[in-house]
């Protein structure tokens, strides 16, 4: 990198970058634009791009052939040279704290799928969803993991992220109750305490519509403290992740979800998804290309499996 490192600090370096995150998202045999085209794109001058274009094979980040009217075709591609020169440097995640084995999967799977692709990556933890959200729009990730639910109520209202891959059903949690103080309650009741997490969408969405209609008091209290706060007798009830309670062996009344909206919504907060700044579309791109994101989810669930050690 430090032979180049000059070239790309030159008034031309901006282009090159550019020219060497566009080559990232193709394969050998693909067709490229044209100079033309990419002058346009990146308002620069042709003797620009063509310099760039040729830096890039200089470096063996590309061989490029020529057909005429046909386009020019790229022979042989190094990602791992193109890379270097993109200022991409660390990929950066955030995801949930890893405290069941369904994260401990999805943290290892992704951390598996960038070293195989010797991509410089760093998973970060994170409790609540719109925490991860709000520093993801603020440019200190590169993407988020989040549940299908709480990605769809944000963008409905934002437009500032984007899904770029949805994982299956059971990927993000096994599914949600409804954890009772008293053993002898199945029913959210009038004058209930229920703890809540302003932090989670995700449970934010589920407490209110399992509590529609009843005169309920909200207790607002960090996810992680809920269980303590019902043991101390400051709460009645609250939604609950049932994959930590099975982990876990602890002992507490469980009932499920008893509104019918609300175990359809459950669904679809089952669900994981991979949430991008729309500021960074370019990384998502790559992101489908050179991760398999179906594996991923494969090594979860041999994770979740006892099948492999979780590694992250």
């Amino acid at each position: 990198m430090n032979d180049y490192k000059n070239k790309l600090m030159s008034k031309n370096g901006r282009v090159i970058i550019l020219l060497a995150r566009e080559m990232l998202t193709y394969y050998e045999g693909d067709r490229i634009k044209t100079v033309s085209q990419y002058t346009e794109i990146f308002n620069t001058a042709r003797g620009t791009v063509q310099s760039a274009l040729k830096f890039l094979q200089e470096i063996n980040g590309l061989e490029l052939e020529s057909r005429g009217h046909l386009g020019t075709y790229i022979v042989r591609i190094n990602y791992k040279k193109l890379w270097e020169v993109s200022d991409f440097s660390v990929i950066m995640g955030v995801m949930p704290l890893p405290y069941s084995k369904r994260y401990e999967g999805l943290a290892t799977g992704l951390y598996k799928g960038f070293e195989e692709r010797d991509i410089p990556f760093s998973l970060a933890f994170m409790r609540g969803s719109s925490k991860r959200i709000e520093a993801l729009t603020l440019g200190k990730y590169s993407f988020t993991i989040i549940s299908k639910l709480a990605a769809k109520l944000e963008i409905r209202k934002s437009s500032d992220i984007e899904i770029v891959h949805e994982f299956g059903e059971g990927s993000y949690v096994g599914n949600h109750v409804v954890i009772f103080r008293d053993k002898n309650e199945s029913n959210i009741k009038d004058g209930m305490r229920i703890a809540i997490d302003t932090n989670s969408i995700d449970q934010v969405i589920l407490t209110s519509n399992e509590c529609r209609d009843k005169e309920v008091e909200y207790v607002e209290t960090p996810y992680n403290q809920i269980l303590q706060k019902m043991k101390n007798d400051e709460v009645d009830a609250a939604i609950w992740n049932v994959d930590e309670i099975k982990e876990k062996n602890l002992e507490y009344n469980i009932c499920p979800l008893s509104s019918k909206k609300t175990r359809e919504l459950a669904k679809e907060d089952t669900i994981a998804v991979v949430v991008i700044s729309k500021n960074n579309k370019e990384f998502g791109n790559i992101l489908n290309r050179f991760i398999d994101l179906k594996e991923v989810e494969k090594i979860q669930k041999k994770v979740m499996n006892n099948e492999i050690i979780p590694i992250y």
